[in-house]
């Protein structure tokens, strides 16, 4: 029996659902779920593409016994949108039931039927062996482009290129895959090819360019705005981190005695953005295309300049008195100033 939340279980059948083998071919046609002692796997493979994404299991379902299941294909589908139908955080048990595969979860359950004894290949002794082989110097292989696509899941990829026949094995978070070398190029066979041969097509219009260009960003940095919103989840953070700390500066070097307004300022935007980055950190790590679909959506209300209005809405949806609060605000103000002594 196992335990995971729906985002992550959604996020494993994601991140292999497109390497699954054609349906003439049984043992590949499905997800294999894999459980050991510390992780639960979701891996697939066609022979061309192989993926093994997994999650670390939480304390109590570590040190069981291993299992391992596959998920025929067809019911890939149903299962993925019953998951979608929980929120993230709602926790999903797994357990194997004679021919079934039982999913329960916070309001319902999902049983799916398979076929015991499917045996898969041995996914772990393959990459093993893939990543035995010794890296030559001066790889080119070639792959299908295809192929390729099959591991855009939003992830950082790192490529480890073991020899011009042998695949290549490719890491993120929590995945590790591998990709077959190109053998034909349609009808015919992959024309051999070194890289001094391919680079040299190229000489000729390469030649045109200037030899210290870069797209590196920080060269554009005097053509952006003076403040501009980002959509990317990793500029985001940083804003948010450097925000903190000049914050927290601006604390130190504010005079809490005849500077208190300022001095408070500094402490709430400091407090705030610390907030915000844990808080983001912690939504990336359960599913990083939500926290990057949020931050998204927060760059746009951004530019639209109406955050006021949003913060309103969601106060009244959240059950609250946003009025009241801004009447408390407005009575607090008179008061202050009231007590405080003419000049």
């Amino acid at each position: 029996m196992t335990t995971i939340n729906a985002h992550r279980l959604g996020q494993l059948i994601d991140k292999t659902i497109n390497h699954i083998g054609p349906e003439y071919a049984e043992t590949l046609h499905g997800i294999r779920l894999d459980a050991d002692a510390k992780y639960l796997y979701a891996v697939a493979s066609d022979r061309y593409t192989l993926a093994a994404a997994r999650y670390q299991l939480n304390h109590g379902d570590q040190n069981q016994d291993p299992w391992a299941v596959t998920i025929p294909a067809d019911y890939l589908r149903p299962l993925r949108e019953w998951i979608q139908t929980m929120k993230g955080a709602g926790l999903i048990t797994i357990s194997t039931a004679k021919d079934r595969l039982v999913f329960e979860g916070p309001q319902t359950d999902l049983s799916i039927a398979i076929t015991p004894g499917i045996e898969f290949p041995d996914w772990r002794g393959l990459l093993r062996s893939m990543l035995d082989n010794t890296v030559e110097g001066g790889l080119f292989p070639c792959f299908n482009s295809g192929y390729l696509s099959r591991f855009n899941t939003g992830d950082i990829l790192r490529v480890r290129l073991t020899a011009d026949e042998k695949p290549a094995v490719v890491f993120s978070e929590d995945f590790i895959g591998a990709l077959m070398p190109a053998r034909h190029a349609g009808v015919y066979p992959c024309k051999e090819e070194t890289f001094e041969g391919a680079h040299k097509t190229w000489l000729w219009t390469l030649a045109a360019g200037a030899k210290d260009a870069s797209l590196d960003g920080d060269a554009y940095e005097e053509d952006r705005p003076k403040y501009e919103v980002t959509a990317d989840i990793r500029e985001t953070g940083e804003e948010l981190l450097r925000s903190v700390l000049r914050s927290l500066d601006d604390v130190n070097r504010a005079d809490s005695d005849t500077q208190k307004d300022l001095w408070y300022a500094h402490i709430r935007i400091s407090v705030a953005d610390w907030m915000a980055f844990r808080y983001l950190d912690a939504l990336h790590n359960v599913d990083p295309r939500v926290a990057q679909a949020i931050v998204s959506e927060v760059a746009g209300e951004l530019d639209a300049g109406e955050i006021g209005e949003y913060a309103w809405d969601a106060a009244e949806k959240a059950g609250y008195d946003p009025q009241k609060w801004a009447d408390d605000y407005e009575a607090h103000l008179k008061k202050r100033a009231a007590e405080q002594p003419a000049t």
